[in-house]
């Protein structure tokens, strides 16, 4: 895809309004649409947004993030930002802004937040992301951002297992995964 075609899908993208229900991202110069999430995904993402402190942090849910020199406009399922941050208003959240972002796969997201919002994320200089998986029952934490565009990755990766608690540096918490849950009758994948 050429930049002019990239900028006129992030141009189209911007107007674009999705059927009700349907969640729309952007992910380099394509457009994804996803159905409601399951109960399971929608608990965890309340449960890592309540264990974040409120007063240091900013917690976004379904928070548009402009991505630079991308044609991404990805909705992670929780961005979180220092308060002192200052985003101003808009629809787009600039990810130099972002501490971390949390994905929670869904049964038909795996591809996607193991592999191109891994890329997207680390391209956007994020400095970590967080997966929360509930098909495996694992978290993977990534850290240090380097690379650009397709080749962009996280040089640090932390395997945990549901239980574990993750250590969340750059926030300052354990993030306890004991009460989270997992997806009943889903075949597990082989990722990270």
């Amino acid at each position: 895809m050429t930049a002019v075609d990239e900028h006129g899908m992030a141009k189209f993208f911007a107007g674009f309004e999705p059927p009700e229900g349907i969640k729309a991202e952007l992910l380099r110069g394509e457009i994804v649409m996803m159905a409601g999430p399951d109960l399971v995904h929608n608990l965890i993402v309340e449960d890592v947004q309540d264990q974040i402190p409120r007063k240091r942090w900013v917690r976004l849910q379904t928070q548009d993030v402009d991505i630079v020199d991308e044609a991404s406009e990805p909705v992670p399922d929780l961005v979180v930002l220092d308060r002192q941050a200052n985003p101003g208003s808009g629809r787009l959240l600039p990810s130099q802004l972002i501490t971390l972002v949390v994905e929670v796969v869904s049964k038909t997201s795996v591809d996607r937040d193991y592999v191109t919002k891994r890329s997207i994320y680390a391209a956007g200089r994020v400095p970590a992301y967080l997966i929360v998986d509930p098909v495996v029952g694992q978290c993977v934490l990534l850290t240090s951002p380097v690379g650009k565009g397709d080749d962009a990755d996280y040089r640090s990766q932390r395997l945990s297992k549901f239980g574990e608690s993750v250590p969340l540096e750059l926030l300052g918490i354990e993030l306890d995964t004991t009460d989270f849950g997992t997806f009943q009758g889903v075949r597990p994948h082989r990722y990270p």
